[in-house]
């Protein structure tokens, strides 16, 4: 862990004490500013700050869902070669090790949010004043995020309580297993549930309904059916969400934080970023690699052609599923019908991601392919659907209902109710996974939802069970623990 310990902070500047010497006397003098990390937070304003900086972290998941969707079946690395970003292809290969950049990324970035978390909890006790109960919530919940992150990747972690990480920690702290990991995330989503407000106090700020949503996904990722039934129908019932009735509004700006989002990473146009430092961002850097390669047309920028859905994916819709072309752009068809013209990269499929596309219009301030201010929907309404109807299939808490949130996804889908789910028990399941594949294309779900369901190695292409179901850790964190942490399985 010693990178991120020594290299991710909040701005917090340090002077030491001012001293002065005059002929032969020494004078010290009181410093005209010292602040530090052990004596901040001190005010309302401190706290306030110190969230944000909590919150800056989740822009950096951007490589969390490019990758993520890279290792399933529904696309491919592409890029402009077999070498371009060799960590992508090594993950589409199934070939990656404990020396990949890529996933060495979504480790220190995803603990950096944790640190960050985990430092306003360190002294929750210092300062008091009104309405810092629901900061305290912000950051049981963003660290509750960014530990399911983590877990999903990499399996077992090291957790330290409400105390940021220290340099030396990774030679005491040992990985926790995975169930006490998930009992952290559980007690932090418990808390952030208790204490926030069900509308945020500004947009994109984490909510009851957010909170109740994300420990529903962590209880169906434990198989916990009946704790998840529960919980997302809270969420359900609570009113405050429902689907958008055209599902091609939800990926364009216009859809931003709205009825269907339940949780959204918030990225913006107004602030450039470099390749050596890809996490200080504030726009989506997936949205320029997944880009058209040297497009030149109406609607859409260019960008890498990186992350190219798959024919088997593009062919698996069923006819009249509207979600088929806001999901997947077919660049043949959309150049001949538009008069644009554009390049073929590595693996070129012909289609593209079509709901992470660089739109025209952006102010896209530094590099125009990292600053495009498409919000990641993180946690959308539909995926409260089909988690409590695969709660209520799969835990045998009843068809009738798991049936009737499927129904209405699928209803949104093909615009009628001749497409209507009928069956029961198993068969049942297995159209719920369906759906949230057709749903869910481009959002990095899919590998997740191959791996907990136990598919991954029949759908995915060079996956090997019992090690591909979680990442490696990455080598300079084994090696810094000095014995102390193990390798995961066969890497």
């Amino acid at each position: 862990m010693k990178k991120y310990i020594i290299n991710i902070g909040l701005g917090i500047v340090l002077l030491g004490a001012l001293s002065v010497s005059c002929s032969d006397n020494f004078v010290e003098r009181e410093p005209v500013y010292s602040i530090d990390s052990e004596n901040y937070f001190n005010s309302e304003s401190d706290y306030k700050n110190a969230l944000i900086g909590a919150y800056d972290l989740l822009q950096s998941t951007y490589i969390n869902v490019l990758l993520g969707e890279i290792a399933s079946d529904n696309t491919l690395a592409g890029g402009e070669s077999a070498s371009d970003v060799i960590g992508f292809q090594q993950v589409d290969e199934m070939t990656h090790t404990a020396v990949n950049s890529n996933i060495k990324d979504v480790w220190n970035w995803m603990f950096a949010g944790v640190n960050r978390a985990s430092y306003i909890l360190e002294f929750k006790d210092k300062t008091d004043f009104s309405g810092k109960n629901q900061i305290l919530a912000e950051a049981h919940f963003l660290r509750a995020y960014y530990h399911f992150e983590l877990v999903k990747w990499f399996g077992g972690i090291p957790l330290n309580g409400d105390k940021r990480f220290k340099l030396g920690d990774e030679k005491k702290i040992p990985r926790s297993s995975v169930p006490e990991v998930y009992a952290s995330i559980e007690a932090d989503l418990l808390y952030a549930i208790d204490n926030l407000n069900p509308n945020a106090p500004e947009v994109g700020r984490a909510t009851k309904g957010a909170a109740q949503a994300l420990l529903g996904k962590v209880y169906l990722y434990q198989d916990k059916f009946a704790d998840a039934s529960k919980v997302l129908d809270k969420v359900i019932e609570s009113g405050k969400y429902s689907l958008v009735a055209d599902y091609n509004t939800i990926f364009e700006n216009a859809g931003e934080n709205g009825k269907e989002s339940v949780f959204e990473v918030q990225y913006s146009d107004a602030e450039g970023a470099g390749f050596t430092c890809l996490q200080c961002s504030e726009g989506n850097v997936a949205v320029g690699f997944n880009g058209i390669r040297n497009y030149v047309g109406p609607v859409f920028d260019s960008g890498y052609s990186f992350n190219v859905p798959t024919a088997k994916i593009a062919n698996a819709f069923e006819v009249g599923d509207k979600r088929k072309d806001v999901a997947i752009l077919d660049i043949v068809a959309w150049a001949a019908a538009n008069n644009a013209t554009y390049g073929t990269g590595y693996k070129h499929t012909g289609y593209f991601n079509r709901k992470y596309l660089p739109r025209q219009g952006d102010s896209n301030i530094g590099d125009q392919n990292l600053t495009n201010p498409n919000n990641y929907r993180a946690i959308r309404y539909a995926d409260v659907l089909l988690m409590a109807a695969e709660a209520y299939s799969r835990g045998g808490l009843g068809d009738g209902k798991a049936r009737t949130y499927l129904n209405e996804v699928r209803r949104r889908a093909f615009g009628d109710l001749n497409h209507d789910i009928s069956a029961s028990g198993p068969a049942l399941t297995d159209f719920i996974w369906s759906e949230r594949r057709f749903e869910f294309v481009g959002e990095g779900i899919r590998f997740f939802d191959l791996v907990r369901t136990g598919k991954a190695a029949q759908e995915i292409a060079g996956f090997k069970a019992g090690k591909n179901e979680i990442f490696p850790v990455p080598i300079e964190e084994i090696q810094f623990a000095n014995g102390n942490w193990q390798q995961n399985p066969q890497y």
